[in-house]
């Protein structure tokens, strides 16, 4: 597939905030936006998802995609959009079946419970399988008109690898675990694969338009030091140093849900920027990691207090941040019952002097 957008070290943009963060500049407007900031709670996001009858027929809209993915930028004021997807539309161009139910999340009809099944899982052709994807980014790229930078994401191996054993969402992962403990020959064929499928994933986005590319290893916090370290790092490393060498000035970001005990890890990942969870104590990660840029990391909850409330502690986690380059950011995606007027005093907080 042929290039057909602008990537980071080519455009131009009306803001570039975030890109001046993500590579350790600071700039003269503190960049923010929010993960899941496309969501459920603007009506307007509502409005375009009632269109369809399934959560992947949405996901497989490019117009729509670009509608809802633009919507913050104009609605909430962030700095950025990120491309309105999902981490497991990789899953059927691996030969995975995969739908989404109302109340229960994504459900894998044909989960991987046979080392065999594992051992000759194909690596799918993404041009062809995953062309919508891609026509979103082009789409979105066009209704952006380089206002603000587009965000692409995939999910970290492991966590892409837990929904593909499980068979959905598990508060254990024991399938999975099970899986790296007993046979964990087989389970690096599958972190493997997917790993080869993500970084080609991600390289595609960068090609056809995204500004930053975000890596979403949600559970990997299910995860003790050493069995990450031995594992998953080695392929999430992959992954970024693959994207790294074929567009060396797209930034990398990675995020992961409840592992501050993974943070020396992480900062070995060579990302550019480190999103942390509400967990982290950020005055700590910013003094042990001097050369680290961080994004995040408010708790989503604190949206439910007042737009005064949320100012004070936008203030309280800007003055730790103090004059360094940071990406703001909620510590997790924004909750659907939150209001936009809360979101907006979140992102308006920033970006007061």
């Amino acid at each position: 597939m042929k290039q057909s957008g602008a990537s980071a070290s080519s455009a131009t943009f009306l803001n570039s905030s975030l890109l001046d963060a993500a590579q350790g500049r600071v700039p003269a407007r503190q960049p923010v936006w929010i993960m899941r900031q496309a969501g459920r709670y603007l009506a307007d996001y509502r409005r375009v998802r009632s269109l369809f009858p399934s959560f992947m027929d949405f996901c497989r809209s490019p117009e729509h995609v670009a509608e809802v993915t633009v919507q913050p930028v104009d609605q909430v004021g962030v700095d950025a959009a990120i491309l309105f997807s999902d981490i497991l539309v990789l899953l059927p161009p691996m030969g995975l079946q995969v739908d989404f139910k109302e109340g229960k999340g994504p459900v894998i009809a044909n989960p991987l419970r046979d080392d065999a099944v594992i051992a000759a899982l194909p690596e799918g052709n993404l041009n062809s399988e995953l062309g919508y994807v891609f026509e979103g980014i082009r789409l979105t790229k066009k209704a952006l008109g380089n206002r603000v930078p587009l965000i692409g994401f995939a999910g970290g191996p492991f966590t892409v690898a837990s929904y593909m054993v499980e068979g959905g969402s598990s508060k254990e992962l024991a399938k999975l675990k099970a899986l790296m403990f007993s046979r964990p020959e087989v389970f690096t064929t599958l972190i493997g694969k997917l790993a080869s499928v993500t970084a080609a994933y991600l390289c595609e986005q960068a090609r056809q338009g995204a500004d930053v590319i975000t890596i979403m290893d949600s559970w990997a916090g299910y995860l003790g030091p050493n069995v990450y370290r031995d594992l998953v790092l080695p392929h999430t490393k992959r992954i970024i140093a693959a994207v790294k060498a074929e567009f060396p000035h797209v930034p990398v970001v990675h995020y992961a849900n409840g592992a501050p005990h993974l943070l020396p890890h992480f900062a070995t990942l060579g990302a550019d920027v480190l999103g942390l969870d509400w967990r982290v104590n950020l005055g700590d990660a910013l003094r042990a990691y001097p050369k680290q840029v961080f994004q995040g990391n408010l708790d989503p909850c604190n949206l439910y207090a007042s737009p005064d409330q949320i100012r004070a502690k936008v203030k309280a986690l800007k003055a730790e941040v103090g004059g360094r380059a940071h990406v703001y950011n909620l510590g997790h995606g924004i909750l659907p019952d939150i209001s936009p007027d809360h979101a907006r005093a979140f992102v308006d907080a920033v970006h007061e002097e």
